[in-house]
């Protein structure tokens, strides 16, 4: 598969995703929906792992190990936590920033060259980003209210354990492969989880799960676990890791298009000034629409219609 399409479709899912899990969370508290989408979904992976001798050392499960708490244990947390108490299209949108630090750290860390272009435009989406989080305060003279800010700052730690894990994990998925990374991934977040799902099950039973719930348990496992963490970690093997948080820039519009219909969360004009400003990032930082998603898929469909 084309590691560009793989990047889209894993964040069409996970832009989707802020909105469907605060709408089951609605129903099935944080931790135990966490666990049951990581450790079944890691389930449904062991079938296409391959009985094969490892090579691996010590320092790749200690990639694998630190990737998945950063990645899923921290991310997972805060994400669930922020949802709870923020709109769900913030999200999102706060994610955006995590591009801004992985530019610096893949250069740090993974001696990536330096991109000044790039380094314009993350700044310019990051303007974007910080308008769309002030909003409230700057222009709708709202009293911003404790549990929406914390909810926006929970939001940010899950993006700083998001931007980690690539970094983490990049060497050893070049080593033994995406699925085999994520599969255990998988499971050493989702015991992560399990001590805390206990303690939600003294006040919460499986016989309360609605519709709500079961919603986010299905999105959780199939889509936004299985299949788009497996495309992620493909994506990021295939093409320098600067150039992966671009694709997060999906991630807002889709979570609009759901959360509108789903919770009546509107965005304002603040958001589409700021969510203009991302976009322009994306196009001064490549100096052409290079990586925009769209028009990577409009090149793959040509691709695929001269094929035919």
């Amino acid at each position: 598969m084309n590691p560009i399409l793989a990047l889209v479709i894993a964040n069409v899912i996970w832009g989707a995703a802020s909105p469907i899990f605060k709408y089951s969370l609605e129903n099935i508290p944080p931790f135990t929906l966490a666990f049951i989408r990581f450790f079944f979904a890691a389930l449904l992976l062991f079938p296409f792992i391959k009985r094969t001798n490892l090579n691996t050392n010590r320092t790749d499960w200690a990639q694998i190990a630190l990737g998945a708490f950063f990645g899923i244990s921290i991310n997972i947390t805060f994400f669930f936590w922020g949802l709870q108490r923020s709109e769900s299209i913030n999200a999102p949108i706060i994610a955006s920033s995590g591009p801004v630090f992985l530019f610096f750290l893949s250069i740090i860390f993974l001696k990536e060259k330096f991109k000044p272009n790039v380094f314009l435009g993350m700044m310019i989406a990051l303007l974007g980003v910080i308008l769309i989080i002030l909003s409230p305060i700057l222009f709708d003279g709202k009293k911003f209210a404790m549990g929406e800010l914390t909810g926006n700052l929970f939001f940010v730690l899950a993006t700083l354990g998001a931007i980690l894990h690539p970094l983490l994990q990049k060497n050893v998925i070049g080593k033994i492969g995406s699925l085999r990374v994520t599969y255990y991934s998988f499971f050493i977040g989702a015991f992560t989880f399990l001590p805390f799902m206990f303690l939600e099950l003294q006040s919460w039973s499986f016989s309360s799960l609605n519709l709500q719930g079961w919603t986010g348990i299905i999105f959780g496992v199939l889509l936004s676990s299985g299949l788009a963490y497996y495309l992620y970690n493909y994506g990021i093997a295939k093409i320098n890791t600067q150039e992966v948080g671009l694709f997060t820039y999906i991630d807002p519009i889709i979570a609009v298009l759901i959360a509108i219909p789903l919770l009546q969360e509107y965005p304002t004009i603040h958001f589409f000034i700021g969510s203009l400003l991302i976009f322009g990032g994306i196009f001064i930082a490549e100096k052409r629409i290079h990586w925009h998603p769209l028009n990577q898929l409009i090149k793959i469909a040509n691709t695929n219609d001269r094929r035919i």
